[in-house]
């Protein structure tokens, strides 16, 4: 895995666990019944962004890990996915 794989994985990891993070324990505007004028009652009260952007690091840290053990001396690799047969070993003349 080069160096900017590495890169992009953690990125679309972080960014998925955080989506997955962001919703939880959330207290809406209405739930709290503090609705700011001009905003929804659905709207965040508290987001705690700072906190939900660490449980995201720490996370998403562990699972960038797993995949990129697996990826670079993992069992399995894109021969294993060849169901096909598409793959075959090309025979030398």
């Amino acid at each position: 895995m080069t160096v900017t794989a590495a890169i992009v994985l953690y990125s679309v990891t972080w960014f998925m666990v955080f989506f997955v993070v962001l919703p939880l324990r959330m207290v809406t505007q209405g739930e709290a019944g503090e609705v700011v004028p001009g905003t929804h009652a659905s709207s965040p009260h508290d987001p705690q962004l700072k906190r939900k952007a660490v449980i995201t690091t720490i996370w998403a840290t562990a699972l960038w890990a797993a995949m990129a053990a697996v990826i670079v001396w993992g069992p399995w690799g894109v021969r294993d996915l060849d169901w096909f047969g598409r793959m075959a070993p090309v025979q030398a003349d």
